[in-house]
């Protein structure tokens, strides 16, 4: 009777974690949403482009949180590797390929943020040469 409950408790232990593990992957889906994507075709000013350079940053906080909340389970499943049973090893390769893959969106997400600061510089700067008069029009 003692080992159903405790077979009973482990399974239910080892669904919560795969749902939330499952939340995790959902949450992985791709960054690029056709808003965003339509936003950084039709960036014209400096603005647009800080605004789309904030949210990519802001993603790669996100995902970076992600990351660092996956290795901590992953630690988890890894030195407590007992607990879970068969399942250790799948759920330590399933932890780490999500690692993997938050950290590829980070990387991602950062360089097209610095892409969209480097095209709004450009623009300030182009801006702030256009508005500069030549000594000659003053009248000088």
């Amino acid at each position: 009777m003692k080992t159903k409950f405790g077979n009973a408790v482990a399974a239910l232990s080892m669904i919560g974690i795969l749902v939330s593990a499952s939340s995790s992957v959902v949450a992985a889906q791709p960054i690029d949403t056709p808003e965003i994507r339509a936003a950084a075709q039709n960036a014209v000013t400096r603005s647009d482009h800080e605004s789309i350079a904030k949210y990519y940053e802001n993603t790669a906080a996100q995902m970076q949180a992600k990351v660092k909340e996956q290795k901590e389970l992953l630690e988890q499943y890894e030195n407590k590797s007992y607990l879970y049973g068969r399942q250790a090893q799948d759920l330590q390769s399933h932890t780490s390929a999500l690692i993997r893959d938050y950290e590829k969106s980070v990387e991602a997400s950062t360089k097209v943020a610095a892409q969209h600061r480097q095209m709004a510089a450009k623009l300030n700067q182009n801006h702030a040469a256009n508005t500069q008069l030549p000594e000659s029009a003053t009248g000088l």
